[in-house]
C-alpha cells in the first residue's frame, strides 16, 4: 500500500502554530496549486486546488518561523482524513496532507525564481545534527 502526496504551491495565509496538551508543536497552513487547461469551448482556463498541510514537532516550529503568505513550497507526505462532530451535531470531515518533508522554494518573499530554499525532513533540516540544533547562519535563505 502507498499513501504519498507531493505538492508544489503557494501559501494562502501565514501558518498557524499551536501546542497540543502533550506539548507537541503543530503548525497548519494551506497551499494552493493551479493548473491551466483548455476548456471544451477552446477558452484557456485555470483551476486552483487547495491543500491543508499539517506539520508536527520540529518541522512545525521551522515552518511557523520561516513560512509566510505567498511563499512557494514543496510539501511531501501522506493524505489523512479525519472526522469530528460539529457544534450542530453533524459529522464533519477534513482531508489533510501530513507533511514529512517541506522544501522552501523561491526567495524569502515567496517569489518564483529558481533556487534558494531549505529542505526539512521529519522536522530536521537535512544535515542537521542529531539534537536538531539549527543555527540561523546555517539556513540557506
Amino acid at each position: 500500500m502507498l499513501n504519498k502526496a507531493m505538492v508544489i504551491g503557494h501559501l494562502g495565509a501565514d501558518p498557524e502554530m499551536r501546542y497540543t496538551a502533550n506539548g507537541n508543536a503543530v503548525t497548519t497552513f494551506n497551499v494552493a496549486t493551479s493548473r491551466q487547461f483548455q476548456g471544451p469551448d477552446g477558452e484557456r482556463r485555470e483551476e486552483t486546488e487547495w491543500f491543508r498541510v499539517v506539520t508536527w514537532n520540529r518541522l512545525a516550529e521551522t515552518c511557523s518561523q520561516y513560512l509566510s503568505k505567498g511563499r512557494l513550497v514543496y510539501v511531501e507526505g501522506r493524505m489523512q482524513t479525519r472526522s469530528w462532530e460539529g457544534q450542530d451535531g453533524q459529522k464533519r470531515y477534513t482531508t489533510e496532507l501530513i507533511a514529512q518533508e517541506v522544501k522552501f522554494l523561491g526567495g524569502r518573499d515567496g517569489g518564483g525564481g529558481g533556487g534558494g530554499g531549505g529542505r526539512y525532513s521529519a522536522g530536521l533540516p537535512v544535515g542537521a545534527d542529531a539534537e536538531g540544533d539549527i543555527e540561523p547562519d546555517d539556513l540557506p535563505f
